[in-house]
């Protein structure tokens, strides 16, 4: 499914123009990145929390040219999914 099969869906359901609704989600995913962009986390109830993640430092081997290199201590966003939702994807 991709954003443009989700702004027809929401706009098919709700009968808000599809506009509209591809401004709200972007919106939203905007909201979404900046406040994991600062660290915060979002969490939405019954659907699941978008979080940052920390890796830490590690040695990785080039092995194309047989040498070791340090990736450094990094952020990644992460979503964990709520427990509601885990149990409709199971089934």
């Amino acid at each position: 499914m991709t954003k443009a099969d989700i702004v027809s869906e929401i706009s098919k359901s709700t009968g808000i123009d599809k506009a509209t609704v591809l401004e709200t989600l972007e919106k939203f995913m905007e909201s979404v990145k900046a406040s994991l962009a600062e660290g915060e986390n979002v969490y939405l109830r019954g659907f699941g929390s978008f979080i940052v993640k920390v890796r830490s430092e590690k040695t990785a081997r080039n092995i194309s040219k047989n040498t070791q290199i340090t990736i450094p201590e990094h952020k990644i966003p992460a979503f964990k999914p709520a427990k509601v939702f885990m149990e409709q994807v199971k089934d």
